[in-house]
């Protein structure tokens, strides 16, 4: 059986995003997997690694519990908006203060190269544009996609990574938007 985590990184839970997410997970479900959900707003942390790597700042117990249901997990859904060609930045602080040295990736002595720990697990990545995916592509380049990809996910050893960009979402149709709800709960029925 199938272990997914569904992270929602939108501070608003009024938001398309997590009408994106409950159609994911309606469709997971479907398919008879065990599905775990994180939602960012409702944890209470604080963001800011304050310390960076130089000293340990301990993890609240909702941070705990995240770092827990990441280990669970064989495959990891991430759903959130762009915005600045970025995350959230409440996601931006949940990343920091999660993915930390130890439990997302080690270290290599005398190297400054490190290893992921969290081989053999798959990833989505679902995320709402103000501008057409094309156009996020083409022209900035996809940077929000790139850091999510490259710079987390694979950095932590996750090599199976797909992306599934939404938009423009501002000014869209209801008809645009029950579209890709569908599409979202039919990944989330063949667990992609």
């Amino acid at each position: 059986m199938k272990k997914i985590l569904i992270i929602n990184g939108h501070p608003d839970e009024e938001s398309f995003n997590y009408a994106l997410s409950e159609a994911y997970k309606r469709g997971a479900e479907r398919s008879n997997a065990e599905v775990k959900e994180i939602r960012i707003r409702e944890l209470d942390f604080n963001p800011n690694l304050q310390f960076g790597y130089r000293k340990r700042t301990e993890l609240e117990p909702d941070l705990l519990d995240a770092q827990v249901k990441l280990k669970w997990a064989d495959h990891i859904v991430w759903v959130y908006p762009v915005w600045w060609s970025a995350v959230p930045g409440i996601m931006k602080g949940f990343l920091d203060r999660v993915l930390l040295p130890g439990f997302a990736f080690t270290k290599r002595e005398n190297s400054l190269f490190s290893d992921g720990c969290f081989t053999g697990v798959s990833a989505r990545i679902i995320c709402t544009l103000d501008q057409p995916a094309w156009y996020y592509r083409w022209v900035y380049g996809n940077p929000s996609h790139n850091a999510m990809k490259k710079g987390t996910l694979q950095f932590m050893g996750i090599k199976k990574v797909r992306i599934t960009s939404i938009g423009p979402i501002r000014l869209s149709k209801e008809r645009f938007r029950a579209k890709w709800l569908k599409k979202v709960e039919r990944l989330g029925e063949l667990n992609r």
